[in-house]
């Protein structure tokens, strides 16, 4: 079981990374969007947690910023129907934390916003997971990081019926609680906004 790789990173995609390794061997791994985001510059040392599938004609390697995400992502293939490409997908456009979030408040409309989970798929996941979802344990807690609340979650709704991409809204949302930025969802919101208009001063 290959678990994690620390290496070089020699080439980065929205979807996939190359990293060599001091072997001189160089592994390539499917990535969600999030870990994108996280990457650093080509050229430099990075360490992932990966999860390795293994079919009859090929073997894929899945590569996560840390061992809480990959937990997910690996309950999320427990689910009938769910895949390795749409458990992705999933955590490309949800957080783990809010993914966990999601199956615990048994949140159908937050399933729905991922590509290509509609209500049907989002119910069946949730009839799955909801019960199941405690044994990947708590999130970790980050330096600096933001913890959940109901502020961000309603901020994060509102950009999202303004008409901005999930992932977008979140990550804006993410980005204006994690700079220190404090207050209700209109403040929170405010900022946001800022931020995905370029304005932010």
């Amino acid at each position: 079981m290959i678990s994690q790789i620390t290496g070089t990173l020699i080439a980065k995609a929205l979807d996939r990374v190359e990293i060599m390794t001091t072997g001189g061997l160089a592994y390539e791994c499917a990535i969600p969007l999030s870990v994108f985001e996280s990457l650093p510059g080509e050229g430099a040392s990075v360490t992932l947690f990966t999860h390795l599938s293994v079919r009859e004609d090929a073997w894929h390697l899945y590569a996560f910023s840390g061992a809480y995400e990959r937990s997910v992502f690996q309950r999320l293939l427990v689910a009938k129907g769910v895949g390795p490409a749409l458990a992705l997908g999933i955590l490309s456009s949800l957080s783990a934390e809010r993914v966990v979030r999601a199956l615990r408040e048994k949140d159908i409309t937050t399933l729905m916003r991922v590509p290509r989970v509609g209500r049907k798929k989002a119910e069946q996941i949730i009839l799955d997971l909801a019960d199941k979802i405690d044994a990947v344990g708590s999130a970790p807690s980050t330096v600096g990081g933001v913890p959940a609340s109901s502020a961000s979650d309603d901020a994060m709704r509102a950009l999202v019926a303004l008409g901005y991409p999930s992932v977008e809204a979140e990550r804006a949302v993410r980005g204006v609680l994690e700079s220190g930025t404090a207050g209700d969802v209109s403040v929170v919101v405010r900022s946001a906004l800022a931020r995905l208009t370029g304005k932010a001063g």
